[in-house]
């Protein structure tokens, strides 16, 4: 049968006609293909096609929006571009009945603001912020504003060599910044901030300075309010404006990666606020929470928990990571309140959840999005890193999802933190009472890849700044802060400390101010600044400090028979055993002359560190310019070793 020319242009014209005398034309980025993959959850770039894009279109350049509302009966355009008038400009529900709304709205340019106004089923009424935006008003105000991305990238050199900076067997000293109160201009003025261009200039050089490797950002997507710290994000394809618009963040990832140092951003998946222009209720249904509020709402936070097992959802949460990650250079993720979205019974009493479809208290529809959203992150961007905040014994957080985990680079060392605050706590003279709550953290060390956090959790709340968890006077209280930033640096795997602790910030850290950075006109606020300096210097140059610091062959008790004094030892060590590092660990006011330590496989003639040294207001009175070394077992190669040991101190020797 021959094939109807005719009949099949008319089809094509009929399919694709454009009317140009309305005030929104019919048209559409997306093909069958993006529809279908939306749907299913496996659409992971929808900040391509969804929100707002500047386009021409037959010879006209205007702004073409597109939004998920399955369950309106109208959505319109809003914004200055027609005074806000709620129903001039509709756009069109597309025929697959997919709750896929769009047009082109001839004319409309960029930098312009616009809300979504929605009729629901019911005859609700919502004006809504879109999902998609990149750029939104500074706070109080809601409404989103149409931008483009274009930026010339300065970073070619990191990034074609990133791999090796974020690798498991790289150094890993991560900074944590709120970007608001590390400095601000005005100390008093809780509304005043540093641009991102402020930032480069400021922020970037001192974590250079002090020798981080990384830097991880508290939420930078965009949030209504300042309290929340940006945990409750409205705006998941945008910085917040509070600092500039995008190219400034862009720029100030861009100079953190020209000075070496890798970038983290805080990002939460696991639920968002009830803010009117935000997610919740978007169409006046329940769109991307879950319905049932046993599900989809969180208690401790008052917020509202995403639908995992909608595949609209899923594309929606996956496609938001990758943004991060493409567009802005990222190099990883730390993937917040992970544990609540493990748990069905998460802060929930008896009664107040529904087990799974096999009774237990798993997520099933969430544990397969994360195991999704790290094999999809891990398969685009090779060379960056996934981090999960999970508080919990669930197994295998970090461990490949071919193995049955959830695909996470990094967990955070949560039980660690507890047991190693707790015991420095203590009053050096019952420390040895509490040796094996120290020691018990390399009982389990190897089950994850893990992340030791001291992190803003831990200095809110009543909780106390760093310092001041230390006991003793103010000079034991320092010492015993070097000590602890010894210990933590030179325990197996990576290092993530809040800003203001390195320099022993003395009042809790409060998201309304700045961190007091006068304190360092004080040598014991210096010292212990220069001492972390040092100690980050040490985890860079010595291979033994990170090389290993994910497996077995990386680290080895010496010496733990000294419970009465508190001195504990142990290796650390590289491929190599010349690299091998030795630690000792003081943990008493006591100097200990010509203590004796018996080591096997090598010598240790140089002290590399000593956290009592002068530079860091310690005594500088107790060192090791020689260390006597004797051969006692030549078939076994058994070494005594002889040297001295400072008060509240812990020194490395090579």
């Amino acid at each position: 049968m021959p094939i109807d020319i005719k009949k099949l242009q008319e089809t094509f014209e009929a399919a694709n006609y454009i009317d140009t005398s309305k005030t929104v034309w019919n048209y559409s980025l997306l093909t069958d293909n993006d529809v279908r993959n939306f749907q299913n959850g496996t659409h992971y770039a929808l900040y391509e096609k969804f929100g707002s894009h500047s386009i021409e279109v037959n010879g006209t350049w205007g702004m073409y929006f597109c939004v998920w509302a399955p369950n309106a009966q109208f959505v319109f355009v809003t914004g200055n571009f027609n005074d806000w008038n709620k129903i001039t400009h509709p756009l069109t529900a597309r025929w697959d009945h997919s709750g896929i709304w769009e047009g082109f709205i001839p004319g409309f340019e960029l930098g312009e603001l616009y809300k979504y106004h929605i009729v629901g089923m019911q005859n609700t009424v919502t004006d809504k912020g879109d999902p998609f935006a990149h750029y939104w008003e500074l706070r109080p105000m809601t409404a989103s504003i149409t931008w483009d991305l274009h930026y010339d990238w300065n970073d070619a050199e990191w990034m074609a060599n990133r791999k090796k900076k974020n690798a498991l067997n790289a150094p890993w000293s991560v900074y944590e910044v709120h970007l608001a109160s590390w400095q601000r201009p005005d100390p008093s003025d809780e509304h005043s901030y540093n641009s991102y261009d402020q930032l480069v200039t400021s922020l970037v050089p001192y974590v250079k300075e002090m020798g981080f490797t990384h830097v991880e950002l508290m939420p930078v997507t965009e949030y209504p309010f300042d309290g929340s710290w940006g945990y409750q994000t409205t705006g998941y394809f945008a910085p917040t404006s509070r600092f500039g618009d995008p190219q400034g963040f862009m720029r100030l990832v861009d100079a953190f990666h020209q000075a070496g140092i890798g970038v983290i951003l805080d990002w939460v998946p696991s639920h968002f606020p009830y803010d009117a222009h935000g997610l919740y209720l978007f169409d006046g249904e329940h769109t991307y929470e879950y319905a049932d509020m046993r599900k989809g709402y969180h208690p401790d936070w008052n917020s509202y928990i995403f639908n995992y097992k909608r595949g609209e959802v899923k594309s929606f949460l996956i496609s938001s990571a990758r943004f991060w990650l493409e567009r802005f250079h990222l190099d990883g993720l730390r993937v917040d309140a992970v544990s609540s979205m493990l748990k069905l019974n998460y802060s929930r009493n008896e009664g107040e959840w529904e087990p799974n479809e096999f009774g237990g208290d798993g997520n099933l529809e969430a544990i397969t999005f994360i195991k999704h959203l790290n094999e999809t992150i891990y398969r685009d961007f090779p060379d960056v890193q996934t981090i999960a905040e999970e508080a919990t014994d669930w197994p295998g957080v970090s461990r490949p999802t071919f193995e049955d985990g959830l695909g996470f680079g990094m967990k955070w060392m949560m039980g660690w933190m507890h047991d190693s605050l707790d015991y420095f706590k203590l009053d050096p003279v019952h420390r040895k009472f509490h040796q094996n709550d120290f020691t018990f953290s390399m009982m389990y060390y190897y089950d994850e890849n893990f992340m030791l956090p001291i992190s803003h959790d831990e200095v809110v709340h009543g909780k106390s700044p760093l310092i001041y968890k230390m006991p003793g006077d103010l000079w034991q209280k320092f010492a015993n802060l070097r000590l602890f930033f010894t210990y933590m640096w030179t325990h197996p795997g990576a290092k993530l400390l809040f800003m203001g602790s390195e320099f022993g910030q003395t009042t809790e850290w409060d998201y309304k101010s700045e961190l007091n950075w006068s304190l360092l006109q004080h040598n014991s606020h210096k010292g212990a600044q220069q001492c972390l300096k040092a100690l980050n210097a040490v985890l860079v140059e010595e291979p033994a400090m990170h090389v290993n610091q994910f497996n077995q062959d990386g680290f080895e008790w010496v010496d733990l028979n000294h419970r009465t004094e508190s001195v504990m030892v142990y290796k650390r060590k590289g491929l190599k055993a010349e690299d091998d590092l030795l630690v000792l660990l003081n943990m008493t006011p006591e100097v200990r002359y010509d203590w004796v330590v018996t080591v096997s496989g090598k010598t240790y003639t140089e002290e590399l560190f000593n956290s009592d040294r002068r530079q860091y207001d310690g005594t500088g009175d107790v060192f090791n310019k020689d260390i006597r070394s004797e051969l006692i077992d030549a078939d076994t190669r058994q070494y005594k070793i002889t040297l001295n040991l400072p008060p509240l101190a812990g020194i490395i020797l090579k």
